[in-house]
């Protein structure tokens, strides 16, 4: 079952369900991140299917209604004096009631405000309970925490950000991974990257957060698949090239290249003589989507155009377009020949429009001048697989004079190069900046980066080892030929190579016991208290799952490399998240906010 099935179903059935009275309709009332999390995984009819009459958002104004409520909530001060203030008017209350479930573990602090509100209030509370989802479920096999302020927060430079709100996010993070964890009945084994230290204080905060809840549960990952569960938390800066670069299979393509926000992708249709705006939501309910995000974009074009020929002649469809419809203007014909097929054909149009503007874009901007550079740094060897030996400057400098280039596919480039070469001088990182007449915005986010452990501007010193890499035979295209360090991490996991050096275990399991690693000291599972915790598991596959977790963000093509090696390893459920989904333009965006 993917985890957006798992997340709906647990959300359906301990939240909404388990209050449900036959003939009552309540109000779902929801924060930000519920609202993310609810809207990505349950559909409106099934919510309404269980009493839900009205869906509102606790952050504004509402209307007092004869109904119960069902808060669905972060556990922080501003919700819980939220939920206080609508029962402040003991006379004209909200709601006649409240059902009061909490994303995660609410803090003491938070629960004696509740003790201390009026008495009125009180009478009201019919139900409290914490609920472990305080995360995103993005895909069936991809996770998020929707922290935008990560990236800001860990790695700082300033000494404010590093005591005051560094350790407040560490906490948070081990928090959210643990309600993960917990709400996949799952206590794994725990890993880091030995060369970061931030790795290591998320691991110890996790190890912490699960023991608690272990002690909360006991029946936490118990049975013989669950013990080889491994969680692996890796820092932003153990690959820099994958969020940097071009890459051009359909989804991550489209999402560099595109305006798509939320994941809706805005386009017009051609209609007689005027152009008719469409909006549609690229999620896992469009079993093309789903068949297509992970190809490569010339694959994509002829799949969808083989789809559309192969419809048509099992439909009986003849007629001119209907056997080579390669365009929009074709499908537009097909539409007035089969309007009964209607839903097929425009998802067809969606997806073509979709791949044909990616294509605009891509020969537009002049990317594939940028992969062809792009490829040979990131991998250190040409097209046809030879060792580049020869100064690279020869052939970035002409991009980065090229005044059509826009700035950040400019600071790409320089960024790739500079890790490439381990860090680069002063004098020459001016010289490129120079050449490329990057803005002050632009080159405070190029030194910003260093604040991610890896040189950039480094005029002497010993230089890093670079991790040795995987050599691989598989054909690829010429400007694909880059593979993200996290397929070989997770390869190595499901083969039981992993060097234990590089990512040693905080903690390891045998048996359903721990065995001897870093001393950690659990907090007492008094503050979970078994009065206000719902123990319910939701039925899960019988495999060990590998959960991979990337501080600062994971990028589009590294969720990618993750459904590749659960769909080449059976054996094995993968799943790839971050502190947020990275594209290359947030991860940029997000690189000039480190001061």
């Amino acid at each position: 079952m993917s985890l957006k099935s798992i997340v709906g179903e647990k959300i359906l059935n301990e939240v909404i369900k388990s209050v449900k009275v036959p003939g009552e309709w309540k109000a779902l009332v929801l924060d930000p991140l519920s609202t993310r999390v609810v809207s990505s995984c349950c559909k409106m009819r099934d919510i309404v299917m269980e009493g839900i009459t009205i869906v509102e958002d606790l952050t504004k104004g509402r209307q007092s209604l004869p109904l119960e409520a069902i808060y669905f909530v972060s556990p922080t001060d501003s919700s819980v004096q939220a939920i206080i203030d609508d029962f402040k008017d003991s006379n004209n209350p909200r709601y006649t009631g409240a059902h009061i479930f909490f994303t995660e573990v609410c803090p003491e602090i938070l629960f004696e405000k509740f003790a201390k509100a009026s008495c009125s209030f009180g009478r009201r509370v019919k139900t409290l309970k914490e609920i472990n989802i305080a995360y995103m479920p993005v895909e069936m096999q991809v996770f998020s925490l929707d922290n935008k302020l990560a990236l800001a927060h860990l790695y700082s430079p300033s000494q404010a950000t590093m005591k005051e709100k560094r350790p407040i996010c560490i906490d948070q993070i081990a928090e959210q991974l643990a309600t993960l964890c917990a709400s996949l009945g799952e206590y794994p084994s725990i890993r880091y990257r030995s060369a970061s230290q931030l790795s290591l204080d998320i691991a110890q905060a996790l190890l912490n957060r699960l023991n608690a809840y272990k002690a909360d549960d006991p029946s936490m990952g118990e049975g013989q698949p669950k013990q080889q569960s491994q969680m692996i938390i890796l820092d932003r800066g153990f690959d820099l090239v994958s969020p940097l670069l071009h890459e051009l299979t359909y989804q991550a393509m489209a999402y560099d290249l595109l305006d798509i926000q939320n994941d809706v992708y805005k386009y017009e249709v051609q209609s007689g003589g005027e152009y008719i705006p469409k909006e549609a939501l690229l999620d896992e309910n469009d079993d093309l989507w789903v068949a297509l995000r992970h190809k490569h974009i010339a694959n994509v074009l002829k799949e969808i155009n083989s789809m559309i020929k192969e419809f048509s002649e099992l439909k009986r469809i003849s007629g001119p377009g209907t056997k080579e419809a390669t365009t929009i203007k074709d499908l537009s014909l097909l539409l007035k020949k089969m309007p009964q097929y209607q839903k097929e054909l425009i998802k067809y149009s969606l997806h073509l429009n979709l791949a044909e503007e990616c294509l605009h874009v891509y020969n537009k901007n002049q990317i594939e001048k940028l992969c062809a550079v792009e490829q040979d740094l990131a991998t250190g060897v040409d097209k046809d697989g030879e060792k580049i030996s020869k100064d690279h400057m020869r052939a970035i400098v002409p991009v980065l004079l090229d005044q059509s280039i826009t700035e950040n596919n400019k600071l790409r480039i320089i960024l790739l190069y500079a890790i490439m070469k381990q860090g680069i001088s002063e004098e020459s990182m001016n010289k490129l900046m120079e050449h490329a007449k990057i803005s002050h915005e632009g080159k405070k986010t190029i030194y910003n980066i260093s604040n991610l452990d890896v040189p950039i501007v480094q005029d002497s010193g010993k230089k890093k080892p670079l991790p040795s890499r995987k050599e691989r035979s598989e054909e690829t295209y010429q400007l694909s030929r880059y593979v993200p360090y996290l397929k070989d991490i997770m390869e190595d996991v499901v083969e039981s190579k992993l060097d234990s050096k590089l990512f040693p275990y905080l903690m390891t399991r045998e048996g359903g016991a721990l065995l001897p690693g870093v001393a950690s000291t659990a907090r007492s599972a008094r503050m979970y208290g078994n009065w206000h915790k719902d123990k319910s598991q939701a039925d899960t596959k019988s495999l060990p799952r590998l959960f991979v977790f990337i501080v600062g963000g994971a990028s589009l093509s590294e969720v990618r490399v993750g459904y590749e090696v659960g769909q080449a390893n059976k054996s094995w459920e993968i799943l790839v998240g971050g502190t947020e989904i990275l594209t290359p333009e947030t991860f940029l965006e997000r690189a000039s906010t480190l001061v």
